[in-house]
């Protein structure tokens, strides 16, 4: 980076930041993208991990919104990453028998329409007896029927992760843990960043045509550090969730159910169920914590419609994230804006805020194309909407095979397809690790769902540098094991300190200071006040 001049940097390494990364260097442009500390560390590993076009917006009659989430949607489920982004049911329970019947299944209807929605199947209307067939976890009186509807879902953390892979592929130099210290000018221009080497210390002039700042919720901080007012203000909102076992709520499909602010979502999430999120706004440092009263609430919502409710002896894992929402005339975070903006402040510099993860690739797209009006000579279109992520080509094929690949690696056949449906068609090279090292096909103990060579590959081609980005990225061990991983991280720490040169002492320091992380954030889960554990979070 420090020997070559770029046609542009990128600097954010969340979703957003990743995809105008692989928007720009699919358009033939060369690229540097920097994140401060992992991919997807903040707001982009902390999500609901939905891809939709959000029926809360078309309610507040948002459709331009609604309809270029749907598009995204079709576009994710049918070409871009079918390994990565499945169809989720979701059940509505109905309240009033007629009105609300009407009224949301109407809004479902269109909601079903735009945008090429059409990929998922239709609506199903249920009486009160068709919906405890489905969800005999509800109570018989907090319903009297119900509306089924799909949506998807992905691993937020991991689709990121690939978005930066892919782009890496077609020739982006791409880095983590490269914080950026100062932008460099010439006169008004931005002609770059200076970049510090968090791993080693070492500062260097990277110099790009332009650069494009995607740091979601941190955005007002970067645009301080270029000297300028930026023309809009990003406010944070935090979002809690939750998990709990599967075995705790007795539901066939995922629920949503309205709140007095917005909605709750009950959704699958392998032997767990993720339940959540508020919305509340935030001001208190980058690294949000879940707090007693979030808890509280998400559990009073959801337990207004259990027949068995949930107690805080039945949560698994907390995780809490922040939105960057485009501050408007309302103080309620809940009714800000989901909108995207791309500004240019000063000559050199794009900056791209607000929106959501499912219309990442648009947002990504807009800001590309700010950048390119500002570069001498033509610059092509965007091409991403035809662009297979990474291990998207070939994925059918595999899955028809999985039987096959099963026999052949020795796996039993569930664990070929939780392979499958993480790594895509790259789940050879996960198959050619295990056949040269059989014992990689084992199970990580403490953390049964994953094997062993996973937390090998998140080294060798996924770029992790830190025990916390193999457990709480490259896997999702931290928020899914009642633990933490706490008794996962040694054993996760010896298999990939080979690969990192780490000795027996890098060993020791890595995995006290992820149980450092997990100490303080599951410590600070339960607290009547967040910000002082916020303050004493470490960041992963």
């Amino acid at each position: 980076m420090a020997e070559t001049e770029f046609d542009v940097l990128v600097v954010g390494g969340g979703i957003v930041g990743t995809g105008a990364a692989l928007d720009a260097v699919s358009r033939g442009l060369s690229v540097a993208l920097v994140e401060a500390r992992d991919w997807a560390a903040g707001t982009s590993s902390r999500s609901s991990k939905l891809i939709h076009g959000g029926l809360r917006y078309l309610e507040q009659r948002d459709f331009r919104l609604v309809r270029e989430a749907l598009r995204e949607r079709s576009l994710l489920l049918t070409r871009l990453a079918p390994h990565l982004v499945r169809p989720v049911p979701f059940l509505i329970p109905l309240r009033k028998r007629l009105w609300e019947r009407f009224y949301i299944g109407a809004g479902v209807g269109i909601y079903e329409t735009m945008g090429g929605a059409r990929t998922l199947p239709r609506q199903r209307q249920l009486s009160r007896r068709a919906a405890l067939r489905e969800a005999p976890g509800l109570r018989s009186d907090a319903l009297v029927g119900a509306i089924q509807y799909y949506d998807a879902q992905t691993d937020d953390a991991r689709f990121t992760l690939t978005v930066a892979r892919t782009a890496a592929q077609y020739g982006a130099c791409v880095a983590t843990r490269t914080e950026v210290t100062r932008f460099l000018r010439e006169g008004l221009r931005v002609t770059g960043a200076c970049v510090r080497d968090l791993e080693t210390g070492r500062e260097i002039p990277v110099r790009a045509q332009q650069v494009i700042n995607a740091t979601g919720v941190w955005t007002d901080g970067s645009g301080e550090m270029a000297g300028i007012r930026s023309t809009f203000t990003v406010q944070a909102s935090k979002g809690v969730h939750f998990l709990v076992p599967r075995d705790r709520i007795f539901l066939d499909t995922g629920l949503i159910l309205r709140t007095e602010k917005s909605v709750l979502f009950v959704i699958p999430w392998g032997r767990h169920w993720i339940v959540g999120t508020t919305d509340t706004a935030w001001d208190s440092g980058e690294n949000p914590v879940a707090d007693r009263a979030d808890i509280d609430y998400l559990l009073e919502r959801v337990n207004a419609v259990l027949r068995t409710p949930l107690g805080y002896e039945d949560i698994d894992g907390v995780y809490a994230g922040l939105r960057p929402l485009l501050s408007g005339e309302s103080d309620d975070t809940s009714r800000l804006s989901r909108e995207h903006t791309v500004v240019e402040p000063v000559p050199g510099l794009v900056m791209v805020a607000g929106g959501k993860y499912t219309t990442y690739r648009v947002m990504a797209q807009d800001a590309v194309d700010a950048a390119a009006s500002g570069m001498n000579g033509q610059v092509p279109e965007s091409v991403t909407a035809r662009l297979p992520l990474l291990g998207a080509e070939g994925f059918e094929v595999l899955w028809n095979e999985r039987r096959r690949l099963a026999e052949k690696s020795g796996l039993h056949i569930a664990r070929v397809e939780h392979l499958l449906n993480r790594h895509g068609s790259c789940v050879g090279e996960l198959l050619a690790l295990i056949a040269a090292d059989p014992r990689l096909g084992e199970a990580i103990p403490g953390a049964q769902d994953y094997l062993r060579v996973e937390a090998v590959y998140a080294v060798s081609h996924e770029g992790a540098l830190h025990l916390g980005d193999v457990m709480s990225r490259r896997m999702r061990i931290s928020m899914e094991e009642r633990d933490n991983g706490a008794a996962a991280a040694r054993h996760v720490a010896e298999l990939i300190a080979p690969i990192l040169g780490w000795d027996a002492g890098d060993v020791d320091r890595e995995t006290e200071e992820y149980l450092r992380l997990v100490r303080t954030e599951h410590g600070g889960q339960l607290r009547p006040d967040a910000v002082p554990a916020a303050a004493t979070r470490v960041a992963g």
